[in-house]
């Protein structure tokens, strides 16, 4: 959508499916991942951070990060996408609910780039789910606390 390829590697909470981590960039390369993942904070015990199979993933340096976060990776298999469904039905809302609502073909990288920022803010705080009880995902924690 914008002047060039940009990726976006985001990370979500499956218990409230709520976006955690994300990175918006112009390479899909092991740093860029990393840079995800290096903004998960305080990660409670035995968590499960889940992937496909892409280079980026089964690299040396983020099995080596993951690992010394104390996460546990686990991987698609094979053929296998419906494994990524939750984050995957988030990209598509994304793209449904902002650059293909608005008709919007074409812009400048920083667009793309604040598109992307303000719905993850809309998609965590006011878009709310009928899966969380009629509540955003913030909200949901909120409330489960």
């Amino acid at each position: 959508f914008g002047q060039s390829m940009l990726y976006l590697s985001s990370i979500m909470d499956l218990y409230n499916g709520e976006i955690i981590a994300y990175t918006v960039g112009g390479t899909q390369d092991t740093s860029f991942i990393l840079d995800t993942l290096a903004q998960l904070k305080q990660l409670p015990e035995d968590i499960i951070l889940h992937s496909d199979q892409g280079s980026v993933y089964t690299s040396y340096d983020y099995q080596a990060a993951v690992k010394e976060k104390g996460i546990i990776m686990s991987m698609s298999r094979k053929g296998t996408p419906a494994d990524n469904s939750p984050i995957e039905t988030f990209h598509s809302s994304l793209k449904s609910e902002t650059f293909y609502l608005d008709g919007i073909h074409s812009t400048s990288n920083a667009c793309v780039i604040r598109i992307v920022e303000e719905y993850i803010h809309y998609y965590n705080n006011i878009r709310i789910q009928t899966k969380l009880n009629n509540q955003s995902p913030v909200k949901y924690r909120q409330l489960a606390v």
